[in-house]
């Protein structure tokens, strides 16, 4: 796989999420993007929650999957960047396509005696990729550090990972906030913002490992 293939396919995946997160509310009446969780949008009772599911936020998981796996090939030899990546892998990549797999209920309640087996491993693999999502980008930042030619994404890895952990610990501090939607939106961006971003860098690099 080229280093240009690596970019289009991080690109397209975060681009399929971000059309479904922007078209999902507009299918909707009365959606709030302030209040309401993007999960919302494709719940278990909306009438168009199966095509965000399969047209977007699955086929989504899968590119952003392959191209967390694909990605330190192509970046500096550095364990920090390997095992973040991978944890994006993981944790955001296969946890997207679980989460699209598996919607949540009507509303999106966070009590647990009341949730289907479908929510209960929506909130699940939500909760952990958002845990595990600033340490991956700090991870990755820290460790392309190193190297003088990637200190831009460095910079970016390290905010992105410091801004959505600062809205995550907000969100996780009170998930029914009236700005829930704003939350998650912000923590989102920060996703979108470092996987362009490296795909970018990717892209201009050369074929096979930088050093």
């Amino acid at each position: 796989m080229t280093n240009k293939l690596v970019a289009y396919i991080g690109i397209l995946g975060v681009s399929l999420f971000a059309i479904a997160a922007i078209v999902g509310p507009l299918l909707i009446d009365d959606y709030s993007v302030v209040s309401q969780y993007i999960s919302e949008s494709f719940a278990s009772d909306t009438a168009y929650g199966r095509y965000l599911q399969y047209f977007g936020y699955v086929p989504s998981g899968i590119l952003i999957t392959i191209f967390c796996f694909s990605s330190p090939k192509y970046l500096p030899s550095s364990k920090l960047v390997l095992a973040g990546f991978l944890g994006l892998a993981l944790f955001y990549g296969l946890g997207t396509i679980l989460v699209g797999l598996f919607p949540c209920d009507a509303g999106c309640p966070t009590n647990v005696v009341d949730s289907s087996l479908s929510q209960l491993i929506h909130n699940a693999m939500a909760s952990l990729t958002y845990i595990f999502f600033p340490i991956c980008l700090i991870g990755i930042g820290l460790g392309l550090k190193k190297s003088e030619n990637y200190n831009r994404l460095s910079q970016i890895a390290m905010v992105t990972g410091i801004v959505s952990a600062i809205f995550i610990f907000s969100l996780f501090s009170n998930p029914e906030s009236g700005y829930r939607g704003i939350l998650q939106r912000i923590i989102e961006t920060c996703f979108i913002v470092f996987i362009v971003s490296s795909a970018l860098r990717i892209g201009e690099g050369s074929e096979g490992r930088s050093t």
